[in-house]
């Protein structure tokens, strides 16, 4: 079946629920339900941690939306967003054992939006915010973080950036370039290469070497309207103040000598042109992440001179996809209990994703492994969640090796129910 419309119609919609807990008589239902629920509900009110033990919290997040920057469409409302968090639902679980229930809401106001997700928090393990518009995104999450006691994450910023990051990281390598010393063009400034910037410094590039191109021309601390970015976007404010020292004013001058550019603006082609690329220092590595059509064309970036090339798209070499980073991230936090996902732990889960590739021996067109080598899930959340135990955020305490084998077992019974799906479907 090739129709997606097709496709929904005829499942309506992607996901459903199934029980765990079997019912082989009648007796079952009063240990399942009343009466005997009720010794349930006594253990958590003394220790409301126990609800992660003793109830499906454990495993199950939320994805909440508002509908208000859904994909590539824009505000269409949380209705018309559903069908997108039930297909990141179904991933979660395939990819990362993870039982994910779409959320989208409607709200009024950011405020709105964080009091829902407040209230909602004593049933889920953790909360992924989707598709919601910018600058709004990045105030909800740095609201809810500072609230929340269970990890909450926006998929478009820190997945987004923590995918870059891992496939830069050997890109680099192949090209013997370091962080330190490297100039990065960000182009496009919306809520993936904000973050992106945040997370690049924090693994060790430099603000000053990072320029940051909007739809009017490069960041800098003197541009004309720096006092409304200062008023209305804090987040873009404080990218002009800290990069591009030089105070390129031209697109042309930002790709001059530059090692590295990440795009995430808006489809093209020729959105970046081929004379950019070739100002570039030598060996230039450029990321056209735009979907569903590049910024620039990897054959056209290629004669302009890129070693590297790197797109959203599956059907050209190294994928950037977020869809290698939220389910082990999740995974993770949950099997830790982690109460937060910080920088640090998208850091460790870039490196690990970038280790699995260098093991398996990368190059030019192998920078990142590809969603269907499913063993990096294992390796990615026993990262995150070894990093929470590290940085004192965990609620469980176990080895690397050991968290390994918990999310190992864990993906595997999901990919045996998805066998098992296909196999009642297709009789």
């Amino acid at each position: 079946m090739k129709d997606p419309i097709d496709l929904s119609r005829k499942f309506k919609g992607k996901i459903e629920i199934y029980p765990k807990v079997p019912i082989s008589s009648y007796d079952d239902f009063s240990l399942i339900y009343t009466p005997g629920v009720a010794e349930v509900s006594k253990a958590i009110k003394q220790n409301p941690n126990e609800s992660f033990e003793l109830t499906s919290r454990g495993n199950l997040i939320a994805i909440v939306s508002d509908g208000t920057r859904v994909l590539g469409l824009g505000n269409i409302g949380p209705e018309a967003a559903m069908p997108v968090m039930e297909g990141k639902s179904l991933l979660f679980k395939y990819l990362g054992g993870v039982d994910a229930i779409p959320l989208t809401i409607k709200v009024k106001s950011a405020d709105d939006f964080i009091n829902v997700i407040k209230s909602v928090e004593p049933s889920f393990g953790g909360i992924n915010l989707e598709d919601i518009e910018s600058p709004k995104c990045f105030y909800i999450l740095e609201k809810l973080q500072a609230i929340s006691n269970i990890p909450v994450w926006h998929d478009d910023q820190q997945g987004t950036a923590g995918a870059i990051l891992a496939a830069l990281i050997n890109a680099l390598r192949l090209v013997n370039k370091v962080p330190e010393e490297s100039k990065i063009v960000i182009f496009g400034s919306g809520a993936s290469n904000i973050a992106t910037a945040r997370i690049l410094a924090k693994y060790g590039f430099k603000y000053e070497n990072m320029v940051v191109i909007d739809s009017k021309g490069p960041l800098y601390s003197g541009r004309e309207d720096i006092d409304h970015l200062m008023l209305h976007n804090k987040w873009k404010y404080e990218l002009a103040v800290k990069t591009n020292k030089e105070e390129n004013k031209e697109i042309k001058d930002a790709f001059s000598k530059a090692d590295v550019v990440i795009a995430a603006s808006k489809p093209g082609p020729d959105i970046i042109r081929a004379e950019w690329i070739s100002l570039m220092n030598k060996d230039p590595i450029v990321f056209a992440l735009a979907n569903p059509i590049p910024e620039i064309s990897p054959d056209d970036a290629k004669k302009a001179g890129a070693k590297i090339v790197a797109t959203g798209r599956s059907d050209f070499p190294n994928q950037v996809n977020n869809s290698l980073i939220f389910p082990a991230i999740f995974r993770g936090v949950l099997d830790s209990r982690a109460k937060a996902i910080t920088d640090e732990m998208i850091i460790a889960a870039s490196e690990a994703l970038a280790k699995f590739a260098r093991d398996k021996g990368i190059n030019e067109n192998y920078i990142i492994p590809r969603m269907d080598e499913w063993e990096v899930y294992y390796e990615v959340a026993s990262a995150v969640a070894y990093k929470a135990v590290e940085l004192g955020l965990s609620r469980v305490n176990k080895s690397k090796e050991e968290f390994k084998e918990l999310a190992k077992d864990k993906i595997l019974r999901s990919r045996k129910i998805m066998s098992m799906v296909i196999s009642t479907w297709s009789q």
